[in-house]
C-alpha cells in the first residue's frame, strides 16, 4: 500500500502507510495498526496451541493501546490477563476463563495509569519475526507491554481478588 500518506498510531506510536487518517477511538489505534493486529490474530488463532497464545496477543495489544477513549473494561481485562500470565504463571486459556468469570459481574471498571515508558516492541515487530520465532516474539512483546503497567500491579491484583475469589482449572488457584 503506497499512498505517500502516513499516520501515527496513538497507542503504540507506529507510523504506518494509510489510505486514510481515521483513528479507531475504541482501540486508541490507527486503522493501519489495527489491520496489523488482525493479521496477527489470524495467525494466533490458527496455531490451535493448548497454551492459547491468542489471549496473550489480544491482551498485549489492548494493554499497549489503552487510552482515554478506550472503555475501562478493555484495559482492565487486558491488564488482568497480562498480570495472570507474567506474575501468576497462567496460560492464555486460563486467562480466558478468568475473563469470562469477570464478565459475569457487572460493575464500574477502574481506570489504570501507565508508567511513562513505552513498550520496547509493537505488533509490527512480532509480524516481522520469522514464523519459527513468532511465539517467542509475542511473549517478548507482551512482557514489554506488561512492563509499562507494573506500577499498577497491586491494583490489578486487588481487582482480581474482588472478582475471582476462587478459580479452578487444570491448576488450582485461589486469591
Amino acid at each position: 500500500m503506497t499512498t505517500g500518506h502516513e499516520i501515527e498510531c496513538p497507542g503504540c506510536g507506529l507510523i504506518l502507510p494509510s489510505d486514510d487518517e481515521v483513528l479507531d477511538p475504541d482501540y486508541n489505534a490507527s486503522t493501519a495498526c489495527r489491520d496489523l493486529m488482525y493479521e496477527l490474530t489470524y495467525y494466533t488463532l490458527a496455531l490451535g496451541d493448548p497454551f492459547f497464545l491468542h489471549q496473550v496477543t489480544v491482551d498485549a495489544y489492548a494493554g499497549q493501546h489503552a487510552g482515554p477513549t478506550v472503555k475501562p473494561i478493555s484495559t482492565a481485562f487486558a491488564l488482568a490477563g497480562l498480570y495472570l500470565v507474567f506474575e501468576r504463571g497462567f496460560t492464555g486459556r486460563q486467562v480466558q476463563r478468568v475473563h469470562m468469570e469477570m464478565g459475569r459481574h457487572k460493575r464500574e471498571w477502574p481506570r489504570f495509569q501507565r508508567l511513562n515508558t513505552a513498550a520496547t516492541m509493537t505488533v509490527r515487530d512480532v509480524l516481522r519475526a520469522h514464523d519459527s520465532q513468532k511465539t517467542d516474539a509475542i511473549r517478548e512483546w507482551a512482557r514489554s507491554v506488561w512492563g509499562t503497567w507494573k506500577g499498577e500491579e497491586s491494583r490489578i491484583a486487588a481487582l482480581l481478588t474482588g472478582h475471582v475469589t476462587r478459580f479452578r482449572s487444570d491448576h488450582a488457584f485461589e486469591m
